[in-house]
């Protein structure tokens, strides 16, 4: 399960990496902005004019694949926590040592005498 997290999370991590710099590709409506400086132009003579529609449906896309995958990863933290079984369900075990009865004081003890 700890597998599936982690593949999960790096499709998310990549996800919204894809996601930022396709938003940030995107034209304004006044023509200016970030997306001429990270190649809105190179987009329009690549893809012509359906440059907006390509880039609102990668926008679109991305935020469905961001959104499922949030949503497996939270179920499958729930799962992992409910179905954990292992040293942290248990109750900690706590060794105290045992204490030495009081002593008195010691009296000497003599020899007998034959």
């Amino acid at each position: 399960m700890n597998l599936l997290i982690g593949i999960l999370t790096f499709v998310l991590v990549l996800t919204s990496l894809f996601m930022v710099l396709v938003v940030l590709m995107q034209r304004a409506k006044s023509d200016g902005g970030m997306g001429s400086a990270l190649g809105g132009g190179s987009m329009e003579s690549t893809f012509g004019a359906e440059t907006s529609n390509v880039l609102t449906g990668a926008t679109i896309k991305a935020a469905i694949v961001f959104f499922v995958v949030s949503f497996v990863l939270y179920l499958a933290h729930i799962y992992q926590s409910k179905h954990h079984e292992g040293i942290d369900a248990q109750l900690p075990t706590v060794s105290v040592p045992a204490t030495a009865p009081a002593s008195s004081p010691a009296t000497p003890v003599e020899p007998k005498k034959p």
